[in-house]
């Protein structure tokens, strides 16, 4: 069906996203604990919170990406899309790596959402200071790598970093191209409301500087019950099989951290 849509002319990607349910008998801390161990990211977050009706749950994450950043009125985003899972050896690894960065597919899907990034920033940036700071590298993951983009410019006198949430939020990453029909897309197709996954976790300071990590490889936990979701970019020319493994890959580290916790902690609540 979304495939349909993108040959109809709807969209030019969007991004649709599973849900992987597991039980989780282990406490929060003790699954923070082993995130951080099994897969490191730059941002990494123990949130305990409450729902509207105030039962409380919590949020644990490992993130790999910055929806934005605000550091003396510089703003920069980090795009990610395509992505491969880590080899078993340094040669499988570079295979893979190299596999990547030649998938004419992961080529398109990137570029796109490069521009989707340039064209947030340009509400909030001064003309001329924008620009393309780093191209399609690969970044290496615990169980997974990505091609990586920074979008990069200086705020207008006038624009804040709430300012600058606004225009990016959410990010084009976990929604698509263009964002209001992907969205249109995603609440039709998708059976769950995402929760906490694709929003940001992070803070606005009082200097003006902001910092702003897109909450996905995260695990939503209450009543020993855990929710993992992954999505992936489907394309004109996305293979369903490919698109449902790299929900999978995506989804690993974090289901990998619940089962140790488990194993560790089976009686912790």
């Amino acid at each position: 069906k979304a495939k349909q849509y993108i040959t109809d002319g709807d969209v030019f990607q969007v991004v649709l996203s599973q849900q992987f349910h597991l039980p989780v008998s282990a406490s929060a801390l003790e699954v923070y604990r082993v995130l951080r161990s099994v897969n490191p990211s730059p941002y990494m977050y123990l949130l305990e919170c409450e729902d509207q009706e105030g039962h409380p749950y919590h949020v644990v994450g490992s993130s790999p990406e910055a929806l934005v950043t605000v550091y003396q009125r510089r703003v920069v985003s980090h795009p990610i899309a395509g992505s491969r899972p880590r080899g078993a050896t340094p040669e499988e690894d570079q295979a893979h790596a190299a596999s990547m960065s030649r998938d004419l597919k992961e080529q398109a899907e990137h570029l796109m959402l490069v521009d989707l990034a340039r064209n947030d920033l340009s509400k909030v940036c001064a003309p001329g200071t924008l620009e393309v700071s780093q191209f399609m590298e690969v970044e290496r993951f615990s169980h997974i790598m990505h091609l990586v983009s920074s979008v990069e410019g200086e705020l207008t006198p006038e624009a804040t970093s709430v300012d600058v949430f606004e225009a990016a939020f959410p990010a084009g990453t976990l929604s698509g191209a263009p964002k209001p029909r992907a969205l249109e897309i995603i609440d039709e197709l998708e059976p769950c409301q995402r929760g906490v996954y694709g929003g940001v976790v992070g803070y606005f300071g009082h200097s003006g500087d902001a910092d702003l990590a897109i909450t996905i490889r995260t695990v939503w936990m209450r009543d020993g019950l855990a929710i993992v979701q992954a999505g992936a970019g489907i394309v004109a020319d996305s293979d369903p099989d490919a698109e449902y493994m790299e929900t999978i890959h995506k989804a690993s580290a974090p289901a990998r951290a619940i089962a140790i916790a488990n194993a560790l902690e089976p009686d912790a609540r």
